[in-house]
Parts: C-alpha cells; structure tokens; sequence
C-alpha cells in the first residue's frame, strides 16, 4: 500500500544558500571532522599555492603553524586577484573565499593551464569551516586584507599599506564546533608537505611550528624523479638509474618516473 504524500510538500524542501550547506554537512566536503577533515583544511589552501607554482608563478610556499592555534600558508605567487568580479559583483577574493567552485582552474586565459587537480571543493570550504580567516594580498605593490568569520565577511577588501612582496597568505582557525579537535600535528604536516614538495619540481616549501620552534625546509629539484628515487632507496631495484620522461603539450603536461 502506497503511503500519503500528505504532509510532504514544497516547505519541506531546505534550501541552503552560500557556505551554509558546507558547516551543515562538512563532511560532504572534507570527509571528516576529525583529524583527517581538520589537516585536509590545510591541504586545500596549499594547493591554492601549488598550482600557483606548477604555473611557473611561484617559487616558495610558508606553512606556520602559529601559536595561538591558527595555521598560515603564504606564497610568493600572483596574488589573488582583489577587483571587482563582473558575475558576482563582489571582489575576486571574496569571491573565491565565498562562492563554492570559484577559482582560477575552472576558466581560461589568465587562470591555470596545469593545476594540482581540484582538490575538493577548495579555500571557500576552509572559510566556512574557521572561526576565523584573515587574508591577505600582496599585490601591484600594496597589501590588502579581508577578515571573515565562519565564512561571513567582517569588511570589504581594503588596501591597508605598501609592500614590495607579491603572494597571498591565508590564516585561519578551525572552528571548534565543526571539529572534533583543533591541534594541528605536526608529523603529519611534514610528511604530506615533504611529498608535495617531491611532487612539486622546483617549488621550496618552509614549514615552521612556532609552538615548538620546529622548522623543515623542503626542496627536491629532481621532482617526482627524485621521490621514486627516495621511494626505493632501501630497496633492491632492478635499474640503477631512475627512468624519467616529460612531455609538454598544448593542453598541459605529463611526467613519468619509474624505476
């Protein structure tokens, strides 16, 4: 026997507008909330900057963790961009820090041709998730700044001096009411960063926990080369060399390395 749709109709359907549907169902985005879902905040605002450098416009990339329990990631790249955005109205980077698939990876000219995949659903996912997220740009020789609080805005984008440096850097704090725990470790932000950097040819990755003094310096100019090469160190390996190709093309790249 058919049961009544009485009952069921259109004011039962939620709508959800803007980061709201990410912090009532974080996990659709990051996975989880544990420990897994917490560093997996870190690694959507890093490969912001990994895909800066694969690009050839970044060359080092700063992972802090700070004191107070926020985390920073910083890079000498383009700069997001802070002008208007003719679809949303709002600044580039409130843009991309609001509106969910937002990004230079999704476009054409002047966005990336190679990028480090799409990660998820990247920075605007971190921002729903934080207590609080401060950024900031260095661009066209000034610095702006924007503030946000679990993803709403606390100002507009703004220039607040001058700075000979160019990047963006992101710092942010997990939101305790999304996250089963909020500290950061620091083992596992090595070892991912320290693979990122095999996998990331040319780029130089600074990692600092400031609670510890901690500090790793992570760069391999042979690439993914390198990293097989790290990978069978201990053992016995039918080459003596690794095998390494690269092939450029209209579309992108590919690189190979086996041994």
């Amino acid at each position: 026997m058919a049961t009544s749709s009485k009952g069921y109709s259109a004011e039962n359907i939620t709508v959800l507008e803007g980061l709201q549907a990410v912090r009532k169902r974080p996990g659709m985005y990051i996975g989880t909330t544990d420990v897994a879902g917490l560093h997996h905040l870190i690694w959507e605002v890093v490969d912001n900057s990994i895909d800066e450098a694969m690009g050839g416009f970044c060359k080092n990339i700063w992972v802090t963790v700070n004191a107070d329990g926020s985390l920073s990631v910083e890079d000498d790249g383009r700069g997001i961009p802070v002008d208007t955005h003719s679809r949303t109205g709002k600044s580039a980077l409130e843009t991309v820090l609001t509106v969910l698939h937002a990004g230079g990876k999704f476009g054409e000219g002047g966005g990336y041709k190679v990028s480090g995949g799409l990660h998820g659903v990247g920075v605007s996912v971190v921002n729903a998730l934080s207590v609080n997220l401060k950024a900031e740009v260095y661009r066209d020789g000034k610095l702006y700044f924007q503030e946000y609080a679990r993803g709403n805005p606390l100002c507009d984008v703004k220039p607040i001096g001058k700075t000979d440096k160019i990047g963006t850097k992101i710092t942010f704090v997990p939101d305790p009411e999304i996250f089963e725990l909020t500290d950061f470790k620091w083992d596992l932000i090595v070892n991912r960063l320290r693979q990122q950097a095999y996998l990331t040819k040319g780029v130089t990755i600074y990692v600092v926990d400031v609670r510890t003094d901690k500090k790793y310096q992570f760069y391999f100019e042979g690439g993914i080369k390198s990293y097989v090469k790290h990978l069978n160190k201990n053992k016995e390996n039918i080459g003596s060399e690794v095998v390494y190709i690269e092939k450029a093309v209209p579309e992108g790249s590919i690189e190979v390395a086996l041994q």
